[in-house]
C-alpha cells in the first residue's frame, strides 16, 4: 500500500506581459515535490478549469498570471472549487490577472497597481512564526520588483507577512490607491474571502516577490514559497487531510504537455526533510493501491 500525497496544480497562463521566469519557476517548485511530498502537475489550458480537472487538486498554484487568463465558464468552475473547500496560493504577478473580478480579487486578497523599476530593497519580516517566513531573516535584502496594490489585502482579512520597507528603495509613485500600513508584500488568509457568503473556504496565501530567474534559484526565496504551499494544503478542507472532503487528492492522475523532461534527481522524504513537517498534525491518510501513478509534469 502507498500514502496519498497532496497534490498541486501550477496554472501559469497569461494573456499580457509574460515573465521570462516561468519555466524556472515551474522546474523549481515541481523539482522540490519529493523532498516536500507534494504531487506537482502544471498547465495553462483553461478548460482543465471548465471540465472539473481542478477538482482532483488540494491547491491551485497562480503562477505570474497576467490578463484574462480565464472566461466566465472557467472563472465559475474557479468559484465553485472555493466553495468546495480549495486551497489557493499565488505568487508575483498572480495580482496582476482577472482584473475585474470581484471574486479573485478578494480570494488573492488585492489586485497590483504598478511597481518602479526592479530595485535592491529590503523587505522586513512583520511574523516570522508562519511556515513560509520562519526560515527569514528579519531583514530579507532582495532585488525584486516591489509591488503596490489597488487595495488593502487586510481589508478581506489578510494578515500581512512581509512588508516593503519603502525607506530601502526609490518609487517616484504616484501612489493612488490604499494600500494600508505596512507596505503588504507577503500575506495569507485562513479562510479564502473568494467564496460565496456563508461558506468556509480553504486557505489563500501570496507572495508579491519572485520576479527574476535568478530568484527562482535562490534557495532562501524557494524555502519562502514552499512553506506558503505546505501551510496552504492543511486547511483540513481538501481530501488531503479530510476524507469526506468533495475535493482533492484524486486517485487518478493527469499529465500535460510538455517537452521539459522530468526531474528525477530530487532528494528522497526522510523525517528530516519539510515532508515531515507538511504531515504534523494530519490526523488520517488516505490510502491507495501502490499501482497508481502519479505524472509529475515540467512545462
Amino acid at each position: 500500500m502507498s500514502f496519498l500525497s497532496p497534490r498541486a496544480l501550477i496554472f501559469s497562463a497569461t494573456a499580457d506581459f509574460r515573465h521570462d521566469s516561468i519555466p524556472t519557476a515551474i522546474q523549481a517548485i515541481t523539482s522540490n515535490g519529493s523532498v516536500y511530498n507534494i504531487q506537482f502537475d502544471n498547465t495553462e489550458d483553461q478548460s482543465w478549469f471548465q471540465d472539473g480537472r481542478i477538482n482532483g487538486y488540494d491547491a491551485l498554484v497562480f503562477l505570474d498570471n497576467t490578463g484574462e487568463v480565464l472566461d466566465d465558464d472557467a472563472q465559475t468552475a474557479f468559484q465553485n472549487y472555493l466553495n468546495s473547500g480549495g486551497n489557493f496560493v499565488g505568487i508575483h504577478a498572480a495580482s496582476d490577472c482577472l482584473r475585474n473580478s470581484t471574486t479573485y480579487g478578494n480570494e488573492l486578497g488585492a489586485h497590483f497597481d504598478y511597481h518602479p523599476e526592479i530595485t535592491n530593497a529590503t523587505v522586513d519580516v512583520i511574523d516570522n512564526s508562519h511556515p513560509s517566513t520562519s526560515m527569514l531573516p528579519t531583514q530579507w535584502h532582495v532585488f525584486d520588483e516591489m509591488y503596490n496594490f489597488k487595495s488593502d489585502p487586510r481589508t478581506v482579512g489578510a494578515v500581512v507577512l512581509l512588508s516593503a520597507n519603502d525607506s530601502s528603495y526609490t518609487d517616484p509613485g504616484p501612489r493612488l490607491f490604499d494600500q494600508g500600513t505596512p507596505h503588504p508584500t507577503c500575506w495569507y488568509q485562513e479562510h479564502g474571502a473568494g467564496v460565496n457568503s456563508n461558506i468556509t473556504g480553504g486557505r489563500s496565501w501570496y507572495t508579491s516577490l519572485g520576479h527574476t530567474n535568478e530568484t527562482w534559484e535562490d534557495t532562501l526565496f524557494i524555502s519562502h514559497v514552499m512553506g506558503g504551499i505546505t501551510w496552504a494544503l492543511q486547511s483540513n478542507t481538501t481530501n488531503f487531510t479530510n476524507p469526506t472532503a468533495p475535493i482533492g487528492s484524486a486517485a487518478s492522475a493527469t499529465t500535460t504537455n510538455s517537452s521539459a523532461p522530468i526531474n528525477t534527481n530530487t532528494p528522497t522524504p526522510s523525517p528530516s526533510t519539510p515532508s515531515a513537517a507538511l504531515r504534523t498534525g494530519v490526523s488520517r491518510w488516505i490510502v491507495v493501491p501502490i499501482s497508481i501513478a502519479i505524472s509529475i509534469m515540467v512545462r
